[in-house]
Order: C-alpha cells, then structure tokens, then sequence
C-alpha cells in the first residue's frame, strides 16, 4: 500500500507540476494580449493547451518517473517536515488571495488589475508561495524517492526563477511605481531579520 501511494503521488507531481508551471509561463508574460482577447478565451486556449501537456505527461508518466528508489523513513521523515512547512505557509498566502487571483484573473482583466498584496506574509516575502511550492515539492519528492522526481524538484528551481522575473516584469507593468517601492522593501523569498 506504501508503494502504491508512493507510485501515485509520484505520478500526480509528474503530470501537475510542469503545466502549472506552464499555465504561468503562457499568463504573465502576454497578459497585454490576453487582455485584449478578453478572460474567457484566454482561460480556454491556455487551459485547452496545459491539459494537453497533462495528458502527454500521463502517457509517458513511467519512462519519467525513472527509478524507484524505495522507501527512506529518513526521507520521509524530513519530507513530512518540508510538506507540513510548506502547508503553513500557503495557509498565510489564502488569508489574502481569493480564486480569482489564483486563476490569474487580474493579469487577465482590463477593468478589475487587482490590487497589490503588501499585508500579512507578503509583508515579509514577496513570493510566499513560490517558496511554499519549492517546499511542498521537496517534500514530496523525498517521499516518493523516483529519481525523475528529484530531476523534476532540480528542473523546478531555475523554472520559478525564471517565473518569478516574468511576473515581477509584469506586476510593474500593473502597479508601476507602487511595486517598485514595495520591492525594494520587501525581498523574494528569505524574510529579512528586524533591526532591534
């Protein structure tokens, strides 16, 4: 039973973690364009094409995952703690972000840009869930031990770096000025220590 929930959390990572990344990749960085296109199409076309990325992933999940490198209580141990970390943090991140945000509504509307978030943990970090989905998926995949996690948790990094820039570019594009300042103020990932 340990196996089978190791082979299918392994499997679910390997097909959701590439096309959300994806979703985003196609979002930010022609936000101007979607705008244009209006919310519905663009939530189809891109919807329409990480549903196929799912699809393929699904097809040829096994040669993906790679081996199984069995079970590591140590692994899990540790895992469990970046999961449960991970949870925490995503948790603060709900208090201030709605679905529509999570869909990626105000990238995509012409009349409703939202608004920028500054309060609670985004007061601390700018990108708290960013860091809570590095956390999640090292926990994860020290879990579930399939080496084609691990390539996947490596390939991650770089990913939401590059992410991360295309939404920052973007976010200035919304907010201007405003998302300057509260850049400098506030880092990516790593809360600053307060000054006593």
């Amino acid at each position: 039973m340990l196996e089978s929930a190791r082979y299918w959390l392994a499997a679910l990572t390997l097909i959701s973690m590439p096309p959300a990344f994806l979703y985003w990749y196609l979002i930010h960085p022609f936000a101007n364009a979607w705008r244009k296109l209006g919310r519905l199409p663009a939530y189809l076309i891109v919807s329409t094409v990480c549903l196929a990325c799912v699809y393929g992933l699904w097809r040829i999940r096994d040669p993906l995952l790679g081996a199984d490198l069995g079970f590591s209580p140590w692994g899990t141990a540790i895992g469990a703690l970046l999961y449960l970390s991970a949870v925490a943090l995503e948790i603060q991140c709900r208090k201030h972000l709605k679905f529509y945000i999570l869909a990626g509504a105000p990238e995509l509307s012409r009349d409703r840009p939202g608004k920028l978030l500054d309060q609670g943990i985004y007061a601390h970090i700018r990108h708290p869930r960013y860091l809570s989905l590095i956390l999640g998926i090292s926990g994860a995949t020290l879990f579930v031990n399939y080496t084609g996690i691990y390539v996947l948790l490596l390939a991650s990094v770089p990913v939401l770096f590059g992410l991360v820039l295309i939404e920052e570019r973007e976010l200035r594009g919304r907010f201007g000025e405003a998302y300057v300042d509260y850049s400098r103020r506030v880092p990516r990932f790593v809360p600053r220590r307060r000054r006593s």
